[in-house]
């Protein structure tokens, strides 16, 4: 399918024909005195000490300045140069409402939590609503889900909707309960659970699909608030080395509002984004077809489905009932006879199918979807993918590669997750946990990111785990069934050239090879030459886009 860059946007945008050109014409730029490191288009790793850089683009590497007209020299001051790294999945505005709402990932208790959204209420007296994020019951001392009654001891004059790490649950007080209607006969939703106590009340915690039961009298989000989100998102992943993701849930607002931004050059980083399944408008934006923009800014080629809930809530799908909840199985969010269609339907249109899938059986039933389709339609080519594969039936491994659909993983989520993944699936089913390694040495390429907000958006935090298999506080000693670890040019391939695949992108990103932009970063040490350990405390100097510095120390 031909890739349309905007047209179908011209009834409602004018685009003008010098739409991102470059002011600065032919001029040449040489970055000497780096200790530099890329992949060749084999994903072998190279080196170089310099870099000329034309038009945004590489022009060439370990040149002799004497056989190039250069008007601009960029002092490296021997730093190490890389690539711009490419998260393969996070949720970009949803970051930036992180980082401008009450940050729970601290917290030490539910009220502990709660203390922290009176402190954040205090200080913002007009929100209508208390919106956070981060709280994971897992790493409380009692390991309880939290209560309404908790936040209402509080805040009790306004509604508080608080999303679990994962995003996957939410917790709410009564007054948000009250607005929303939900009361003890208030049924859970296909897809979702309302928690409840042994009297039958609501208690407060909302898992998967419930929750939109109370997102529904969440303020609309507007243009302005997409703006404060974006940049606030921007500037926090510049700093930390990411200069292209991968957005993997948009809805039509957002679509529309990432266009805009594209179109009036205002988006920060490179946004791959996947417009969500669950759009009441999705035929209307697959009927638009791929969208790419000139500068690589935006691409606009993919869909994502939602297949689970997550490990932690215990709403991944599981084949067999969790180790720890024998009644429990988790929660299929789409439900068996709607996913033929919706294969059909996004695959149908040339869009790559991007399928949410946390436990084996959510990862099972995906990959029985993708075999049927493609025996049915074809579309094996577009470089399908199944979004965190954590929990994989081990007689599934090896289905990946022989259906050419990508296992897209995020490291940190193995090391956030191994104080209760086992207690959750039992040691039996690790066998198919987390088996990064093994997916990879099956023949199928293994992009990387980090999900955040679940996550930190740091990448070096996703490559120390990826090799070590440890936190960051060096535990467990001798990595978390460390047989599935990474070498580090596999975790840095999956971080650069197998992200930039992932998203149809590898011709123009992910190496610093001629004729690619010239996204880069300088950092403070050298990866692949220092202590594993010591790959998180990696500090981004500088962060380069199209051969412009975009975020400096």
């Amino acid at each position: 399918m031909k890739t349309t860059f905007f047209t179908p946007l011209v009834a409602r945008l004018t685009i003008a024909a010098s739409l991102f050109c470059l002011a600065d014409g032919h001029a040449a730029t040489l970055v000497n005195n780096v200790k530099g490191y890329t992949l060749d288009e084999a994903g072998k790793r190279i080196s170089f000490t310099n870099m000329v850089i034309e038009e945004g683009k590489v022009l060439a590497l370990d040149v002799q300045p004497d056989n190039h007209h250069i008007d601009e020299v960029i002092d490296g001051e021997g730093k190490v140069m890389l690539p711009g790294l490419i998260d393969a999945h996070g949720h970009l505005l949803g970051l930036g409402a992180n980082l401008l709402e009450v940050n729970l990932r601290d917290s030490k208790s539910a009220k502990h939590a709660a203390s922290m959204v009176a402190d954040y209420a205090f200080a913002n007296t007009t929100q209508d609503w208390i919106t956070g994020r981060g709280w994971n019951q897992e790493l409380w001392s009692d390991r309880a889900f939290p209560r309404a009654q908790d936040l209402d001891n509080v805040v009790s004059d306004r509604p508080v909707f608080l999303t679990r790490v994962d995003g996957h649950a939410a917790w709410v007080n009564s007054k948000a309960m009250a607005l929303a209607g939900i009361t003890k006969d208030t049924p859970s939703p296909v897809g979702g659970e309302i928690l409840k106590d042994s009297d039958g009340n609501p208690t407060g915690v909302f898992i998967d699909n419930a929750a939109a039961l109370i997102e529904a009298y969440l303020p609309s989000a507007s243009s302005e608030i997409y703006e404060q989100q974006l940049h606030a998102a921007g500037e926090h992943l510049l700093a930390n080395g990411v200069t292209a993701m991968h957005d993997a849930g948009v809805n039509r607002e957002v679509y529309d509002f990432y266009l805009k931004e594209a179109v009036e050059g205002d988006l920060p980083v490179r946004i791959y984004a996947m417009i969500s399944a669950t759009d009441p408008d999705l035929k209307t934006l697959l009927a638009n077809g791929p969208i790419r923009d000139k500068e690589d800014f935006l691409s606009i080629r993919s869909v994502k489905a939602y297949g689970d809930g997550a490990l932690g809530s215990r709403g991944a799908a599981l084949l067999s009932p969790y180790s720890d909840a024998p009644h429990q199985h988790g929660l299929l969010l789409t439900q068996p006879q709607d996913m033929a269609p919706l294969f059909t339907t996004v695959i149908g249109a040339g869009f790559q199918l991007n399928y949410h899938a946390i436990g084996d059986k959510a990862n099972h039933v995906a990959l029985n979807e993708f075999e049927k389709t493609f025996a049915a339609i074809g579309g094996s080519e577009l470089r399908n993918r199944i979004e965190h594969a954590q929990v994989i039936a081990p007689e599934d491994l090896a289905r990946f590669a022989e259906l050419d659909v990508l296992p897209s993983m995020q490291p940190t989520h193995a090391t956030s997750d191994k104080n209760m993944a086992e207690d959750r699936i039992g040691k039996d089913r690790m066998k198919g946990a987390y088996a990064w390694q093994t997916l990879l040495e099956s023949g199928i390429p293994l992009p990387l990111g980090s999900d955040f907000p679940v996550e930190l958006a740091n990448p070096f935090y996703g490559l120390h785990a990826a090799v070590t298999r440890q936190d960051r506080d060096n535990q467990p000693v001798k990595g978390w069934y460390a047989h599935e670890a990474l070498t580090i040019e596999q975790a840095f391939k999956g971080f650069t050239l197998d992200a930039a695949y992932a998203g149809h992108m590898e011709d123009t990103l992910g190496t610093l090879t001629p004729g690619k932009w010239a996204d880069f970063i300088l950092v403070d040490q050298d990866i692949f030459n220092i202590d594993e350990k010591d790959i998180w405390k990696t500090q981004v100097q500088a962060t380069y886009i199209a051969g412009k510095n975009v975020y400096s120390k």
